[in-house]
């Protein structure tokens, strides 16, 4: 199994004991999948609409999935299928809120130490925060699902090639969901910074020991009736940030 697909498994098993009660609903979007919980917590992950099986049916699993079992759920975090990961890690989400205690609230950027003679990898391309990450930086290299560079976009897989000679890694937490992290955490382990953020982000602390990770970066859902219809009409962080707040938690 990848080091994603181990830790994703690692997720469902931490978070097996406080997986009680039962899902009260869930919505896949076309940007994000969000899970609220009967106690009113939520959580969201990414949707890898492009990678979905099954045709028009892009969920094959049980259904209705409103009313299943926390824990059912949640064990679909471990799963190969995109859209039935996004859902156990949706849920996953909702039962890591609270974040802990130490979480910094705000942006990434404030909390991440930025030189001006560093180099910079994003893997997954963060348009809010490029600008600042160029100005405080010597260097930007972004890496994203493209085959072929576009602009400023490099293909995915020359982040292995170009991340050791980075000080800072900016990683996405969708690639928890489609397996990609191994290599990523092993081309930066000698980065300064290894930062993983994004609203899929599991703000796990202990799910991390022992990787290069020093800090994640995602967020707690304030008002989850509203998130979950900017979710079902399809919109995404723009339009649900103010439904959420930017937590940081730093590891290292």
């Amino acid at each position: 199994m990848s080091e994603s697909g181990h830790l994703l498994r690692g997720l469902v098993e931490h978070l097996a004991p406080r997986a009680q009660g039962r899902v009260a609903q869930v919505v896949v979007g076309l940007g994000y999948t969000a899970a609220r919980l009967e106690d009113g917590r939520a959580g969201v992950a990414y949707t890898f609409r492009d990678q979905a099986k099954g045709g028009c049916a892009a969920f094959g699993g049980k259904r209705p999935l409103a009313g299943q079992e926390t824990a059912a759920l949640l064990a679909l975090a471990a799963s190969r299928d995109p859209i039935e990961a996004a859902v156990g890690l949706a849920v996953a989400n909702a039962l890591l809120a609270p974040s802990p205690s130490r979480a910094v609230a705000g942006d990434v950027l404030e909390q991440v130490g930025l030189e001006p003679t560093d180099s910079v990898g994003m893997v997954g391309f963060f348009g809010p925060l490029a600008p600042e990450v160029r100005r405080r930086a010597r260097r930007l290299v972004i890496f994203e699902r493209v085959e072929l560079p576009q602009g400023e976009l490099l293909p995915q897989e020359r982040a292995a090639e170009l991340l050791p000679d980075c000080q800072v890694a900016l990683i996405s937490a969708t690639t928890l969901l489609n397996h990609t992290l191994e290599p990523l955490l092993q081309a930066c382990a000698g980065c300064r910074e290894v930062v993983l953020l994004g609203p899929s982000t599991p703000l796990c602390p202990e799910l991390f020991a022992g990787t290069p990770v020093t800090m994640l970066s995602g967020m707690v859902v304030r008002d989850a009736a509203e998130l979950l219809q900017v979710v079902a009409e399809a919109g995404g962080t723009r339009q649900f940030s103010p439904m959420v707040d930017k937590k940081n938690l730093r590891l290292a």
